[in-house]
């Protein structure tokens, strides 16, 4: 204690505690990489504080633009799983490898992003390109609309998922629903590969693009 000189193993009962000043709270890693037009939403509130977050845009995002990679820890095992989140895999020297986030210090913003529940909320496309993995917008993104992410048909079948997620939550009140498209209406023309749905096809087509 500076105020008697004593040196003591606790406070000091004379003098009293002294006054902490606690250090400033910095963002993690995940959170520092957020795009400038984009923010995290609080939507849910549940047990020990824990947040369910969305990523939310703040302005028009056009249509065809890509974010990435995806930046997660190489697991041979799933340790964080999250059923609002997609889970990612990847082909790294010839092993398959998931893509782990345990904790915001060792992902970035796109661990964030929630998976659509069906093609009407579906905004962004998953696939995997040079053992990394992105998400590209498959229509424009208007201000306040959540991002939302599916597989793209080529990394459903890598992941052994469906082409298309629909999921009805009971405490969510259900979407309109939607007009059912007729089965694989979409064959790209440089190989012949149907798809369900022309976004789909869009984002077979640049694959074929990127080996060109």
């Amino acid at each position: 204690c500076e105020d008697c000189g004593k040196s003591l193993i606790g406070e000091c009962k004379l003098h009293g505690p002294l006054i902490r000043a606690k250090d400033r709270v910095i963002p993690s890693r995940a959170r520092l990489t957020l795009p400038h037009y984009l923010t995290l939403r609080v939507l849910e509130l549940r047990a020990g504080n824990q947040q369910i977050l969305g990523v939310f845009a703040k302005k028009v995002i056009q249509k065809r633009t890509q974010f990435g990679p995806y930046v997660g820890q190489l697991s041979t095992k799933l340790t964080c799983y999250d059923e609002s989140r997609l889970v990612l895999q990847v082909l790294k020297d010839g092993g398959k490898y998931f893509l782990d986030t345990p904790n915001e210090d060792c992902g970035n913003w796109m661990m964030f992003v929630r998976l659509a529940r069906n093609q009407e909320e579906q905004t962004l496309v998953a696939y995997q390109h040079c053992g990394e993995v992105y998400f590209t917008t498959v229509k424009p993104i208007e201000p306040h609309t959540e991002l939302k992410v599916w597989y793209a048909a080529d990394y459903a079948k890598f992941m052994e998922a469906s082409a298309v997620f629909i999921k009805e939550e009971s405490d969510v009140c259900p979407l309109p629903p939607v007009a059912k498209e007729p089965v694989n209406p979409w064959i790209c023309s440089s190989c012949g590969s149907t798809f369900a749905t022309f976004a789909l096809l869009e984002s077979h087509q640049c694959i074929h693009k990127d080996r060109v």
